[in-house]
């Protein structure tokens, strides 16, 4: 054996290894109570967000379930909220008011005199733009007034129609608080039940379940209310500004009836 090379000792291997288990070891007690501990908080907002307990004398945790039926009540009409504002932001946009293409079409065809093609062409095509002069052009043997008048009638029913659908959020938005608000009050009824029956000394857990409940509730009547109110607002008046618009756009093209009439009289003159 040569002077440099030294002998394999099973024991230093072994020695050389304990620091190591020993490390391992201790790294596993540290993390496993912070693991613990998240799953617990992750358990408990969850637990706090979307279920009302209620707890008994000797502790025992149960669902309540009015307070937890009007929590999930309320993330209904969150989730059918979220999905009627996507939808209605969809609908009412310009490309389907008054698309740009239409209107195109129409001016050419009513520039170069072909009405009765405008007319079939606002006939096939559903936009408000479309219904709103098809209408105008229908009334054009009784004359500019009977044209203006019906623009402006039917511009104002389909308006008005439009509005009906939005109005849904206006009604989610009010009553979402009041049902949020119903929770707070049945609440605080739990809490200020437990006191009465402690004799006084409630148990801070029994009271606070109460409390959690009314808050909770108030919270999701905020999430619904909140949402449905801002694009209330925000869909009516892109509503008003595409559908004054789109009125306008067919005025502006029925005037070119009024420029033939007067042209015709001329002429004739």
């Amino acid at each position: 054996m040569s002077a440099t090379t030294k002998p394999f000792l099973p024991g230093a291997a072994v020695r050389s290894i304990r620091p190591s288990i020993a490390i391992a070891a201790c790294a596993a007690l540290l993390l496993a109570p912070s693991a613990a501990a998240e799953t617990t908080v992750a358990d408990g907002f969850a637990s706090a967000f979307f279920v009302s307990w209620s707890y008994d004398a000797g502790g025992t945790r149960s669902i309540e379930w009015i307070g937890s039926g009007i929590i999930w009540l309320l993330l209904l009409l969150s989730v059918g909220n979220i999905g009627l504002i996507g939808n209605l932001f969809l609908v009412h946009q310009r490309r389907a008011i008054a698309p740009e293409g239409v209107v195109s079409e129409v001016r050419r065809l009513m520039s170069q005199g072909k009405f009765r093609e405008a007319i079939e062409l606002t006939a096939r095509e559903g936009s408000f733009f479309s219904r709103v002069l098809h209408a105008g052009l229908g009334e054009a043997s009784l004359g500019l007034s009977a044209i203006v008048r019906r623009v402006e009638e039917t511009s104002d029913e389909l308006t008005l129609r439009m509005l009906r659908r939005v109005e849904h959020l206006n009604v989610l938005g009010q009553v979402s608080p009041m049902i949020g608000l119903f929770g707070t009050v049945y609440g605080m009824i739990l809490a200020f039940r437990s006191i009465v029956a402690s004799g006084g000394n409630a148990d801070p857990v029994l009271l606070a379940a109460g409390i959690g409940t009314a808050l909770i509730t108030t919270f999701w009547g905020l999430v619904v209310a909140i949402p449905a109110l801002s694009a209330y607002a925000l869909i009516r008046n892109r509503i008003d500004e595409l559908t004054g618009e789109a009125t306008l756009q067919a005025e502006d093209l029925l005037n070119m009836l009024r420029a033939r009439a007067a042209a015709k009289s001329g002429g004739e003159s």
